[in-house]
């Protein structure tokens, strides 16, 4: 079968996180919700919970003014089109695909978003330890799900959460609908995380991304867990390993920022249709 050549892409995961990467340097690529919607469906596209768009920093109008527009930009895009200022395997994944590209050198590097400036260093195993801030906890709230309240610690990592330490049993939780949230705390939506701990220095997490609904791992979302975790424990500094459907990552809290360290992996790329393309734009 042969296809007109169109846009290139890359599809990857961290914790099985998934994302379709589109390479963009000279950004001059037209990405509109309907082409995020059709290749994040699992169905008609590749399938994915998001899209990352790799573009200079310069073509972003509304990137932060403090970016060198030089620095390559994660252009983060939520499963149903929306914009999302920051996703944390994401930016894992995003760094993989600089790196494999020969985009950037080195092991230590900037990435622009939304949320500003992310510090990467990756590993020789193919994950990386991304610098994603501090956690700005700004209250409590609650998340209704099924009829239950619970209660959560409200924080901002670039993007809102609601990060919920809960003893109960995380597998009988039906995420398949967003929890109700308190539309005065969150005006704009909000990623909520269901917490449970473990063992010592260790919690699982499940998560519903505002956008995209139930994934398998969600980079922020790991840290708020961390965070809550440590909260719930007396403390506001120090480490969780937080275990995901997806898989494990380590978060270290700091009296200044949060580092976020886990896998990414590549599985593959190629070209998109043209037609297929012009098709949904439109054109």
């Amino acid at each position: 079968m042969q296809f007109s050549e169109g846009p290139e892409f890359a599809k990857g995961h961290g914790t099985q996180n998934d994302f379709v990467v589109l390479p963009d340097p000279d950004g001059e690529l037209k990405l509109t919700d309907a082409h995020v919607r059709a290749l994040c469906d699992r169905r008609r596209g590749f399938g994915a919970d998001g899209v990352l768009r790799v573009v200079p920093t310069a073509a972003i109008p509304d990137a932060p003014a403090d970016l060198h527009p030089d620095v390559w930009f994660m252009d983060y895009r939520n499963a149903d089109g929306s914009i999302a200022e920051m996703c944390g395997n994401g930016v894992r994944v995003f760094a993989r695909y600089l790196v494999d590209s020969g985009l950037v050198t080195g092991t230590e590097f900037p990435v622009g978003t939304r949320a500003g400036l992310r510090q990467v260093r990756t590993h020789s195993d193919g994950g990386s330890t991304v610098d994603m801030g501090a956690a700005n906890v700004f209250g409590e709230s609650a998340a209704t799900l099924a009829g239950r309240d619970f209660s959560g610690l409200a924080m901002d990592l670039g993007n809102p959460h609601l990060a919920c330490v809960t003893d109960a049993d995380l597998d009988a939780l039906d995420l398949a609908e967003s929890p109700a949230h308190d539309s005065e705390v969150f005006p704009n939506g909000v990623n909520v995380e269901f917490v449970r701990p473990t063992g010592p220095g260790r919690v699982r997490m499940r998560v519903h991304e505002r956008g995209v609904g139930e994934t398998r791992s969600c980079g922020t979302g790991t840290v708020a867990a961390a965070v809550a975790a440590l909260r719930a424990d007396g403390e506001t500094t120090g480490s969780r390993t937080v275990d995901v459907p997806g898989g494990t990552v380590q978060v270290e809290v700091t009296g200044v920022t949060t580092l976020l360290t886990g896998p990414a992996v590549l599985v593959g790329g190629g070209r998109i249709d043209a037609g297929w393309w012009r098709q949904l734009a439109g054109g």
